[in-house]
Protein backbone atom coordinates (compact mmCIF):
# COMPACT_ATOMS: atom_id res chain seq x y z
CA UNK A 1 0.00 0.00 0.00
CA UNK A 2 1.06 3.19 -1.07
CA UNK A 3 1.69 6.08 1.64
CA UNK A 4 -1.55 7.82 -0.59
CA UNK A 5 -3.26 5.03 -0.02
CA UNK A 6 -2.76 4.83 3.34
CA UNK A 7 -5.47 5.94 5.85
CA UNK A 8 -5.63 9.00 7.07
CA UNK A 9 -6.89 9.53 10.96
CA UNK A 10 -8.57 12.36 13.07
CA UNK A 11 -8.90 12.00 16.79
CA UNK A 12 -11.15 13.56 18.93
CA UNK A 13 -11.39 13.66 22.99
CA UNK A 14 -13.72 13.58 25.37
CA UNK A 15 -12.93 14.36 29.17
CA UNK A 16 -15.86 12.63 31.63
CA UNK A 17 -17.90 14.73 34.05
CA UNK A 18 -16.58 14.68 37.55
CA UNK A 19 -16.95 15.58 40.96
CA UNK A 20 -15.02 17.24 43.43
CA UNK A 21 -13.46 13.48 44.65
CA UNK A 22 -11.81 13.65 40.88
CA UNK A 23 -14.03 10.76 40.14
CA UNK A 24 -16.59 9.99 37.15
CA UNK A 25 -20.03 11.83 38.10
CA UNK A 26 -22.31 10.76 35.54
CA UNK A 27 -22.17 8.07 32.72
CA UNK A 28 -21.06 10.10 29.76
CA UNK A 29 -24.15 7.77 27.35
CA UNK A 30 -25.47 10.75 25.65
CA UNK A 31 -22.04 12.22 24.31
CA UNK A 32 -20.95 9.10 23.59
CA UNK A 33 -23.97 7.67 21.11
CA UNK A 34 -23.18 11.35 19.52
CA UNK A 35 -19.63 10.70 18.58
CA UNK A 36 -20.58 7.08 17.70
CA UNK A 37 -23.64 8.73 15.74
CA UNK A 38 -20.53 11.03 13.77
CA UNK A 39 -18.53 7.90 13.25
CA UNK A 40 -16.11 7.96 15.74
CA UNK A 41 -15.07 5.15 17.29
CA UNK A 42 -13.00 4.88 20.88
CA UNK A 43 -9.67 3.55 20.61
CA UNK A 44 -8.38 4.06 24.78
CA UNK A 45 -8.71 5.82 27.42
CA UNK A 46 -5.83 7.74 29.41
CA UNK A 47 -6.42 7.29 33.05
CA UNK A 48 -4.87 9.77 36.21
CA UNK A 49 -2.33 7.60 38.53
CA UNK A 50 -4.63 7.22 40.99
CA UNK A 51 -7.35 5.67 39.09
CA UNK A 52 -10.50 7.31 37.07
CA UNK A 53 -10.33 8.67 33.68
CA UNK A 54 -9.01 11.74 32.61
CA UNK A 55 -9.62 11.16 28.66
CA UNK A 56 -11.63 8.81 26.50
CA UNK A 57 -9.58 8.63 23.04
CA UNK A 58 -11.48 8.41 19.46
CA UNK A 59 -10.46 8.39 15.73
CA UNK A 60 -11.98 8.49 12.19
CA UNK A 61 -11.22 8.38 9.11
CA UNK A 62 -10.26 11.69 8.42
CA UNK A 63 -12.52 13.72 6.00
CA UNK A 64 -15.54 11.80 7.60
CA UNK A 65 -16.79 14.69 9.82
CA UNK A 66 -19.97 14.97 7.75
CA UNK A 67 -22.88 15.22 10.73
CA UNK A 68 -25.44 12.32 10.99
Amino acid sequence: MSESEATRWEYETLRPPRDETKKEAEDPKAELNQLGAEGWELIETIDYEGGGTKYLVFKRPAGSSEPV
